[in-house]
């Protein structure tokens, strides 16, 4: 099981996947928006997403767990 964390603080701008979806390696799952730049968060290996943590809008902070997958 692979936890998918922020690397850094931001806001949710897009979510790209949806639960249940099969996701491939280096995959971008969501984009976060931090001093006006958009940070893609990508899946380091392939799987299925089973559990996304956090939706368009939402604040994360570094190394808050964004999804999980599978």
């Amino acid at each position: 099981m692979q936890e998918v964390k922020a690397n850094m603080a931001g806001s949710v701008w897009k979510v790209t996947v949806r639960e249940g979806e099969k996701v491939e390696e280096d995959q971008d799952i969501v984009i976060l928006e931090s001093m006006k730049m958009e940070i893609p968060i990508a899946v380091e290996e392939a799987g299925t997403l089973i559990e996304l943590k956090v939706s368009e809008g939402d604040f994360v902070n570094e190394e808050d767990i964004i999804a999980v997958i599978e």
